[in-house]
């Protein structure tokens, strides 16, 4: 009998990962949300931050980015005091910092979907993987990510947190191939 990626214990774990996962993400806010998401998790568990996610969506503007590039020193503080997100300033800055270079990522490339989906590209890698010991925290393809966000001026994107988004947003399937959904997402287009 298959079971799914022995990760996800929780409610909402299993919520996510049977849901979203893995699945090819190509929405340039849903992009922006987990590069935001992924960032925030550096040091905590990914269940926090799923507990936390719709607070972030909210004060986040929804994760438009055209929106999140204007704010201001005032409402980073006022995000700061917000026990609904991360408040670690670092984080927070940030994802404004990373809201204005998503802007000039989609002014140069189309879309953040576009310049993302090249390192791969344009379609899925689908490992193969039998246990959780084979999935690597970073490869080749996420370092050169983490170094090309980092020189357009990305914060909290390290190698670990690309490969991270990778896996979320679908550039790469690791899915364990006795989890049923390893399959499912596989013949996703």
């Amino acid at each position: 009998m298959a079971a799914r990626c022995p990760w996800a214990k929780t409610e909402l774990s299993i919520a996510y990962h049977d849901a979203e996962w893995g699945v090819p993400r190509h929405d340039d806010r849903t992009l922006f949300e987990f590069i935001t998401l992924e960032g925030a998790q550096a040091g905590l568990s990914w269940e926090t931050i799923l507990r936390k996610r719709d607070r972030y969506r909210e004060v986040f503007a929804g994760f438009d980015p055209s929106r999140v590039a204007r704010f201001t020193p005032a409402r980073v503080e006022r995000l700061l005091a917000d026990p609904g997100i991360v408040r670690n300033r670092a984080k927070v800055e940030s994802t404004v910092a990373n809201a204005r270079a998503v802007l000039r990522v989609q002014r140069e490339f189309g879309s953040l979907d576009a310049y993302l989906w090249r390192f791969v590209d344009g379609c899925p890698v689908v490992n193969r993987r039998r246990r959780m010991s084979d999935v690597p925290a970073s490869t080749p393809v996420s370092d050169a990510m983490s170094k090309d966000l980092k020189r357009r001026g990305f914060g909290f994107v390290g190698t670990t947190i690309c490969y991270a988004l990778m896996q979320a947003v679908g550039m790469v399937n690791d899915h364990l191939v006795t989890c049923p959904r390893h399959g499912e997402i596989a013949r996703l287009p």
